[in-house]
């Protein structure tokens, strides 16, 4: 508990320094945000059980978005997220994160998410390569839900963040394996009302669609990549 405690706190300050950044935050180069296909391969991997990911399609991001690099054949899809897969609801706090370019955030979407929440986390990042801002992202997120052009989050889905090389932002690192469980409209309340330090805990965009509660496990489950 206090290892989830002090991830908890490290996740706040990052959000602070996020914040800071303000709407004076520029876009790096895009190289910073790139990595070659073999290492993000690789990494993308690690986000789940080697039963679950040596099956899973992979995904690696390129200049135009987010490309299928290998096939598989169990209906998950595993990728490495950057900053633009940063809350565009909220947190609002979480938003800048789009502008640290060395976040790793390895997922690996079930067969459910990989038809619900795979499409979003796409657009969120052509958005991001189109040079868009933190709330512009979020503003066209919100348009293309309204439009049908992102498919309805209307039942649970799940994915596995399990990586040990992941890097979630300034002063929280690879913080703990945990499950990302998609839970539309759910608010801490409907969790029994728990607070930080207390999980698990519907940590990014409470209350709308795209509502995520945040399972961690046991450090002993961190998968190692092997591209490392």
């Amino acid at each position: 508990m206090r290892k989830i405690m002090a991830g908890l706190i490290l996740v706040l300050g990052s959000m602070q320094v996020a914040s800071s950044r303000g709407q004076s935050a520029k876009y790096p180069s895009l190289s910073e945000y790139m990595m070659t296909p073999e290492a993000e391969i690789a990494l993308a991997r690690s986000a789940a059980p080697e039963n679950v990911s040596a099956h899973a399609t992979v995904k690696i991001l390129t200049a135009s978005g987010y490309k299928v690099a290998t096939h598989g054949d169990n209906g998950f899809v595993c990728l490495v997220m950057r900053g633009w897969g940063a809350p565009t609801f909220t947190p609002a706090q979480l938003r800048d994160l789009v502008y640290y370019a060395k976040l790793r955030a390895p997922i690996c979407f079930n067969p459910v998410a990989s038809r619900t929440v795979l499409p979003l986390q796409e657009l969120r990042a052509r958005l991001g390569l189109e040079g868009k801002t933190p709330d512009q992202i979020a503003e066209a997120v919100q348009a293309a839900y309204a439009k049908g052009e992102l498919p309805r989050m209307e039942i649970v889905a799940f994915a596995y963040m399990f990586s040990a090389d992941q890097d979630l932002g300034p002063g929280v690192g690879h913080w703990h394996p945990h499950m990302m469980v998609y839970t539309p409209y759910y608010e801490n309340s409907m969790l029994g009302g728990n607070q930080p330090g207390v999980l698990p805990i519907v940590g990014d965009d409470a209350g709308t669609p795209f509502a995520v509660t945040v399972i961690p496990v046991d450090h002993n489950l961190a998968v190692k990549s092997q591209g490392k």
